[in-house]
C-alpha cells in the first residue's frame, strides 16, 4: 500500500486532489497537511512514497520545505505544485531534489501519471538499496582477528584516495574483498566498479575485454565494443589475476595509466578514461618481472599501495565467526535450519591447515551442513571435512 502526503494550503484543492488520487487506487493511502510545518512535523514522524506540495504556503514555503524534507529523508519523492508557476521555478525545483514539477489547475491524467511514476521511482530505489545491501553482505569481509584489522586499517586509509592498489594473496583468501572494500567505502562507489578476470579470458581477448575495439577490427568483431575501462569511467576497475595478463596487454594498459588515454582495438581515436585501477594476484610478481612475465614498471604503477592478504592459516582466530557467518548463509541458501556446531568441531577446524584458505573452509562448512545431523561435533569434522 503507497502512502501519500499532500500539502496544500487551500483545502478546496487539498481536498479534490485526495479525492482524484483515492479513487485512482483504492489501495493508496493519504494523509493531509494544511501547511508547510505541518507536512514538515508529519514527514518527521512517518516516511511516505510520494509527497504532493504547494510552492506557495504560509508559514513555510514549498521550497524550503523540500530542502528540508531531503534532510530528513534523502530519497523522498516529491511532486511540487503551483498556481504561480513558470520554467524558472520549476527547474530550480528539480535541482534541489523534486522529483517533478505540476502547475494549477493540474490536468488530470498529467497528475496521475505523475504519481504513478513517482511511486514506481520510490519502489525502485527500496530495491536498490535491498540489492545493495545483498552485495555488501556477499563481500562482507568477516573477522575480527588482528591480521583482518589490520587490512581494515589499510582500507579505511587507502579507500578515500585514488591511489591505485595492488592486493596480494595466495588462491581463496577473498582478495576481491578487499577490492570490494575499498569501493565501497571511496569516491567513486555510487559509480561502477568493473572486474577483470585477467586469467580467464585469453591472451589474444584480453586487449579487446580491456580496451574495446571497432567493427571489423578482427574476424568476429562484428559490431562496435566498449571495453572495461570505458565502462568502468568514472568508476573503479579490478584486475584480478593480473599476473596472468599477457606483455602485449600490460604495455596498454601502462600507458592508459600513465595518460589516462585508452584506443579501442582497430582504432587510432584516443579516449579519456576517468579510472581508479586494483589490481590482485596470487603470484610473486617481483621473481616474475625477473623471469621476464611481468612489467616492472607496470608493477610499480599499479603497486603504490600494496596490501598482503593473510592466509586463513594465519588467521585461525577467526574461524568461529566464519564458521557461524557460512553456517547463517548456506542454511539461508538451502532452506534450512541452521546447524549447531559443537566446541570441539570448532577446535578440530581451527587446528587444521587450510591451503585452499576461506574458498576451501565455505566448501567444508557447507558439505558438514549437508551430510551432518543438527549438531555437528568433532566426529563428524575428522569424517568429512577431507584432513588426514
Amino acid at each position: 500500500m503507497a502512502k501519500i502526503l499532500i500539502i496544500e494550503d487551500e483545502q478546496a484543492i487539498r481536498n479534490v486532489l485526495s479525492n482524484i488520487i483515492s479513487e485512482e487506487d483504492k489501495s493508496y493511502e493519504v494523509d493531509l497537511a494544511e501547511n508547510g510545518l505541518e507536512g514538515l512535523e508529519k514527514l518527521t514522524k512517518d516516511s511516505y512514497d510520494l509527497v504532493l506540495c504547494d510552492i506557495k504556503m504560509p508559514k513555510m514555503d514549498g521550497i524550503e520545505l523540500l530542502d528540508k524534507a531531503i534532510e530528513i529523508q534523502p530519497d523522498i519523492t516529491i511532486v511540487m505544485i503551483s498556481g504561480h508557476g513558470d520554467i524558472e521555478t520549476a527547474v530550480d525545483c528539480i535541482k534541489k531534489g523534486a522529483f517533478d514539477y505540476i502547475s494549477k489547475p493540474p490536468d488530470l491524467n498529467r497528475l496521475l501519471n505523475t504519481v504513478r511514476n513517482g511511486i514506481d521511482r520510490k519502489n525502485l530505489v527500496v530495491q536498490n538499496k535491498v540489492l545493495k545491501k545483498k552485495v555488501s553482505k556477499k563481500y562482507e569481509m568477516v573477522g575480527n582477528s588482528p591480521a583482518l584489522a589490520k587490512i581494515h586499517q589499510m582500507i579505511d586509509r587507502v579507500a578515500p584516495t585514488d591511489a591505485r592498489v595492488l592486493i596480494m594473496g595466495a588462491n581463496g583468501t577473498g582478495k576481491e574483498l578487499i577490492a570490494h572494500a575499498i569501493h565501497e567505502k571511496s569516491e567513486r562507489s555510487k559509480a561502477p566498479m568493473v572486474e577483470v578476470n585477467c586469467a580467464a579470458i585469453p591472451s589474444e581477448l584480453i586487449e579487446s575485454e580491456l580496451f574495446g575495439h571497432e567493427k571489423g577490427a578482427f574476424t568476429s568483431a562484428i559490431k562496435q565494443r566498449k571495453g572495461k575501462f570505458e565502462t568502468a569511467d568514472g568508476g573503479t576497475l579490478f584486475l584480478d589475476e593480473v599476473g596472468d595478463m599477457s606483455l602485449k596487454a600490460q604495455a596498454k594498459v601502462l600507458r592508459a595509466l600513465q595518460e589516462h588515454k585508452i584506443s579501442r582495438v582497430g582504432s587510432d581515436k584516443e579516449i579519456k578514461v576517468n579510472v581508479r585501477v586494483l589490481a590482485a594476484t596470487n603470484k610473486d610478481l617481483q621473481k616474475e618481472i625477473k623471469e621476464g612475465n611481468f612489467r616492472e614498471d607496470l608493477y610499480h604503477r599499479l603497486g603504490v599501495i600494496l596490501i598482503k592478504n593473510p592466509s586463513l592459516d594465519e588467521r585461525k582466530d577467526d574461524i568461529p565467526v566464519l564458521t557461524t557467518h557460512f553456517n547463517k548463509q548456506i542454511c539461508g541458501e538451502h532452506g534450512i535450519a541452521e546447524k549447531t556446531f559443537s566446541p570441539k568441531a570448532l577446535a578440530a577446524l581451527q587446528s587444521y591447515t587450510w591451503s585452499g584458505n576461506i574458498r576451501e573452509f565455505r566448501n567444508v562448512i557447507e558439505r558438514l551442513i549437508i551430510l551432518c545431523s543438527d549438531t555437528i561435533s568433532k566426529e563428524d569434522v575428522e569424517s568429512f571435512a577431507g584432513k588426514q
